[in-house]
């Protein structure tokens, strides 16, 4: 295979030394021959013109609006020289093949290929059951059953209520007479009574039987065309099946050592996600490898507008998904000396919590920012521990709201178990006030607002959220304005629900303030913090049964 998709700098990285490790692909930030070669791939983006796709950066191309994620990888040829690679996530302008662009690990769209033939014949499946289901026969049949039901049960109803309506009649009359009868009239008028009831159930029951043989008659007629109908779904759902297990089959990545392994080894102990295989990353490492070429860094950006539901700045850097790519690249960097997981290195072991009120019930702390609320899967260093390990007659589940890892500020400690429940409940009812205050990266014109978007995992990419309104909850953020620079605005944020990442999410959306919280290294861009602080509580004390309010200004 040619290297005609290797790319020499256009400047000179000459003064630049080469990275002693592999990017960690999960958290990074960029080395400067990645920011280069991200630099001048995107100079071609703004320049090119041949590729037809509205990325949404120019108002007078027409089309759907798609933003894009790209990669570089830096690499090594054989000759020692440095250049680099680039791809795209999933497919650009309806192709899987551009050039300076690497191809796709398996292209999916290859006219001749399995993909298209079982999606044609999938297809031809489709439109038998379309034709089927527009037969004139079948829709008139169907109608008809459809009124013959509605008149059964419509029947069956009235007949219902009218029974009802002479035994209710019956019971008025013997009422109104039985204490004018004597013991042999009564059981002769009660017996009377009991017979037109059996009677009453034998007709309903015959009345039944009649219209459900009408329906039977009529469905015989309809079952050959359900029968052929059924016969097709199952028809389409096994060759479905089947092209999706071939389509996993011929997905295979290779790592340094030329180890090869497909979607279903990878995934083998659950289904691949759709569109594994296809981000930046994989296209990347499977061309370096195939091209003995040396991965030496690299870096995926955003280009184009921000997706309605995920959080994607132009020309900003992000790592790769968890849920698609890394089962994929665990498998593809393996052999390779890659820098270390940033995430299991504890940020916060030197800093202390700061206590700001403690009773018999309740403690009030400021948490530092980097301290975990309750133990990570890594890091167990958290306030939950620390707490129970300074005073082991705390009982109860303690944490009663939690703050980010990366938020710093005020958080109620409960006690013991009946603390706990009352403050939860005030959680649950919402009657706690919470402010927080933050800055932002980026300029607020408007004074105050509210923001409401739902929320949802993203379950590609854990932990982070997606805006989702179909399946999204509520998520209610009232915000104003404090002070605002030449680049950043300080706001305060009053949370009226508590979801997972709620005010980066909504600070940071395009539907929200579009405006990173500055810092977030989720939703915008990394710095010395995220600067984003829990200032105030106010809320009813468990036991006291008094309304406490607690402030501490942030550091920033």
């Amino acid at each position: 295979m040619s290297n005609n998709c290797f790319t020499s700098f256009k400047n000179s990285i000459q003064d630049i030394s080469l990275p002693e490790k592999f990017t960690f692909p999960f958290y990074y930030d960029p080395h400067s021959l990645s920011i280069l070669a991200a630099k001048e791939l995107q100079e071609y983006l703004s320049t090119q013109n041949v590729i037809d796709h509205n990325f949404g950066l120019n108002n007078n191309l027409k089309g759907l609006v798609i933003g894009k994620m790209f990669g570089v990888l830096v690499v090594q040829n054989q000759k020692n020289e440095v250049g680099y690679l680039a791809a795209f996530s999933g497919k650009l302008a309806e192709s899987n093949h551009h050039d300076r662009f690497v191809p796709p690990v398996f292209d999916i769209l290859k006219e001749d290929g399995l993909f298209r033939k079982s999606e044609q014949e999938i297809t031809n499946i489709s439109l038998e059951i379309e034709n089927i289901e527009n037969n004139i026969t079948y829709k008139n049949l169907t109608i008809q059953l459809s009124k013959l039901k509605e008149e059964a049960s419509k029947d069956i109803a009235e007949e219902k209520q009218r029974i009802k309506a002479r035994k209710h009649k019956r019971r008025t009359e013997f009422d109104l007479i039985k204490d004018s009868l004597h013991e042999k009239e009564l059981r002769t008028f009660q017996s009377k009574i009991n017979q037109e009831g059996i009677n009453a159930k034998f007709y309903i029951n015959e009345l039944s039987a009649h219209w459900e043989n009408k329906i039977n008659l009529l469905e015989q007629e309809i079952l050959p065309f359900h029968l052929k109908i059924e016969q097709l779904k199952k028809k389409r759902k096994e060759l479905s099946a089947k092209t999706q297990h071939q389509i996993f089959s011929a997905y295979k990545f290779l790592n340094i050592k030329q180890k090869e392994k497909s979607l279903l080894d990878i995934f083998k102990d659950y289904t691949p996600p759709a569109g594994a295989g296809e981000c930046a990353a994989p296209k990347l490492l499977q061309y370096a490898f195939l091209n003995n070429l040396k991965p030496i860094a690299m870096a995926e950006f955003w280009w184009g507008a921000s997706p309605k539901s995920d959080i994607k700045k132009h020309k900003l850097f992000y790592p790769s998904c968890i849920g698609k790519c890394k089962p994929i690249l665990s498998h593809m960097l393996e052999g390779m000396k890659i820098d270390d997981n940033p995430l299991v290195i504890h940020q916060g072991i030197d800093k202390e919590i700061e206590y700001i009120y403690e009773d018999d019930d309740i403690i009030i702390i400021n948490k530092p920012n980097e301290l975990l609320s309750v133990p990570g899967k890594t890091v167990t260093d958290s306030v939950y521990t620390r707490i129970i390990e300074k005073d082991k007659s705390i009982t109860g589940p303690v944490i009663v709201h939690r703050l980010d890892m990366s938020t710093s500020g005020i958080m109620i400690i409960a006690k013991n178990k009946n603390a706990y429940k009352i403050l939860q409940q005030q959680f649950i009812n919402r009657s706690i006030k919470k402010r927080y205050v933050a800055i932002l990266d980026g300029v607020i014109k408007e004074q105050k607002g509210v923001i409401n978007l739902p929320l949802r995992v993203d379950l590609n990419d854990r932990p982070k959220q997606l805006v989702c309104f179909q399946y999204g909850r509520n998520a209610v953020t009232y915000w104003e304005v404090i002070e605002t620079t030449k680049t950043n605005t300080r706001i305060n944020l009053f949370p009226v629900t508590g979801r997972t990442h709620q005010l980066r999410m909504h600070c940071a959306h395009i539907d929200g303030l579009n405006s990173p919280i500055l810092g977030d290294d989720l939703y915008g861009v990394k710095q010395d913090r995220l600067y984003l602080h829990a200032e105030s509580i106010t809320f009813q004390h468990p036991t006291l049964h008094k309304e406490m309010q607690f402030r501490i200004k942030p550091s920033f």
